[in-house]
């Protein structure tokens, strides 16, 4: 079957350039979106060239040039958005891109994270980016564009070497936080494996219209987990320090992982058993 052309936005961020990287190593033609304050941008810039040594199509357009962006989306198949949270809002314009091309098997907007459709209990300031996120699920669904929706959890590098704790993205030395009792399960998620997944939907039919959720079964882990691996790791016992939990952050106990995923949602690695995902142990190794 020939591969879908992939158009990536944002695809000089965090998950971005690995969907690019994905895309090409799946074989996708692969387009990446090219805006113009991009320009001044060193980094970003030398991001893009390198996508293109690789074989990627650079293709520029802005987010508030209609006209450039229908025409950016008349030239693929599917529609990645990585857009960073500043930026999700102006996926409405992309929304409305799509939606006059009129030619776009797919359109995967910039989720990636916790599902935001099961998010109602939470806190601001991150209800608010969960708000945006079901604001443009709306509008893909009213404008019959067809869809995936990626529920990647937890991505490892901000959660796991650091234990899950707050603050920090390193592993500590002698102390570690302890929220709560430390069982409550969440699910960490390798940012390459991501990408991986994510790129083998988007000509899957058993994806369309679906949330795809990401739970490798050997990392769906608790913080004691996450400790104990450490340890063993490292070779050495942290002092505990335990933070006590309040009331409405029990009522979140396990909310990563108490629901079936039930017919509106399929699970990645059922999907795709030939992918070998990146177990956690694996992962902290690099941290050593």
């Amino acid at each position: 079957m020939e591969k879908s052309k992939a158009l990536v936005v944002g695809g000089t961020g965090f998950i971005g350039r690995r969907l690019v990287a994905a895309s090409l190593a799946q074989g996708h033609p692969t387009f990446v979106l090219m805006r113009p304050e991009i320009g001044v941008d060193v980094d970003k810039l030398q991001t893009l060239l390198s996508f293109k040594a690789k074989g990627a199509r650079l293709v520029e357009a802005s987010l508030d040039d209609h006209a450039g962006l229908v025409a950016a989306v008349r030239q693929v198949d599917v529609v990645l958005s990585a857009l960073s949270g500043t930026h999700l809002p102006s996926q409405h314009k992309l929304v409305e891109a799509i939606k006059e091309a009129g030619n776009v098997k797919r359109f995967l907007p910039s989720e990636f994270g916790t599902d935001p459709s099961r998010m109602e209990h939470a806190l601001e300031p991150g209800r608010i980016t969960f708000d945006e996120k079901m604001e443009v699920r709306r509008a893909i669904e009213a404008a019959s564009i067809p869809h995936t929706y990626i529920s990647a959890n937890c991505f490892a590098a901000y959660f796991g070497p650091n234990l899950a704790q707050i603050g920090t993205l390193l592993p500590p030395k002698e102390k570690v936080r302890v929220y709560g009792d430390g069982n409550v399960k969440a699910i960490f998620v390798d940012e390459d494996d991501v990408a991986t997944y994510t790129m083998k939907t988007i000509d899957d039919p058993r994806a369309l219209n679906k949330t795809i959720y990401l739970r490798p079964p050997e990392n769906i882990l608790s913080q004691w987990d996450l400790i104990v691996k450490w340890e063993k790791l490292s070779g050495n016992v942290l002092e505990k320090i335990y933070i006590p939990v309040d009331e409405f952050l029990a009522s979140m106990k396990g909310c990563l992982t108490n629901f079936d995923i039930g017919e509106d949602g399929a699970e990645a690695t059922l999907l795709y058993p030939d992918v070998e995902y990146t177990r956690m142990d694996d992962y902290m190794k690099r941290y050593l």
